[in-house]
């Protein structure tokens, strides 16, 4: 997989649910930085007024509440994969912090004066149509061109063919071991009524732990 080694910006667009955070743990695991850190942000689960100390740390002091110092989620994807996900949220007066780091590769806490250097492949991923948000103002073009240089389209599971299966077989297997259970596989009822299901990746992977027990044979 070619751009498990390469270091430029990546981004995934896709539904929510489709597996985004799964294929970028993917790239991750088949790269040289495998051994490393994935570290994961969700834009959109993070308070607007969290979010700079949540991805770039902050200084003692910095504010109130601020005893320690603390390193932000960047900083902590040292040397492995930070993976951005739903970065058509990210607050306009963030992204022009997050495209000086992407561009210098350093980081300055908040309170802080030094520049601290950061090793990290960067993977973003939205739901949303890049393209009308950047129409709309409410997104940086230089910004989107830097984290875009190699995009990847993920189609819904309704309309990726066997996938649905593939991807219910493996989770079995998981589930199997972690639980040390001897599961040989799915009925043939139930595969195909994981076949006709329009689910979404992330929802067979919630269920991991119910189809096993009503279809393991």
């Amino acid at each position: 997989m070619y751009f498990s080694y390469s270091i430029i910006g990546k981004l995934q667009l896709g539904e929510s649910g489709t597996g985004k955070e799964v294929l970028a743990r993917a790239i991750h695991e088949l790269s040289p930085r495998a051994g490393m850190p994935f570290v994961a942000v969700n834009c959109a689960a993070i308070p607007e007024s969290l979010l700079e100390s949540e991805l770039f740390g902050y200084e003692k002091g910095a504010f109130t509440g601020a005893v320690k110092q603390t390193k932000g989620k960047i900083e902590f994807a040292e040397g492995g994969t930070f993976f951005l996900d739903e970065i058509g949220d990210l607050p306009f007066a963030l992204q022009a912090k997050l495209l000086r780091f992407i561009q210098e590769r350093v980081v300055e806490r908040l309170g802080g004066r030094g520049e601290i250097p950061v090793d990290v492949r960067i993977i973003c991923a939205t739901h949303q149509n890049m393209q009308t948000l950047i129409e709309a103002g409410g997104f940086r073009e230089d910004l989107f061109y830097r984290v875009s240089e190699m995009v990847v389209d993920i189609p819904p599971l309704r309309e990726r063919g066997d996938d649905a299966i593939v991807i219910a077989k493996v989770l079995l297997s998981r589930y199997s071991k972690r639980e040390n259970k001897s599961i040989k596989g799915f009925t043939a009822e139930a595969e195909q009524a994981i076949a006709v299901s329009p689910g979404r990746a992330d929802s067979l992977q919630k269920a991991q732990g119910n189809l096993p027990i009503r279809s393991a044979r």
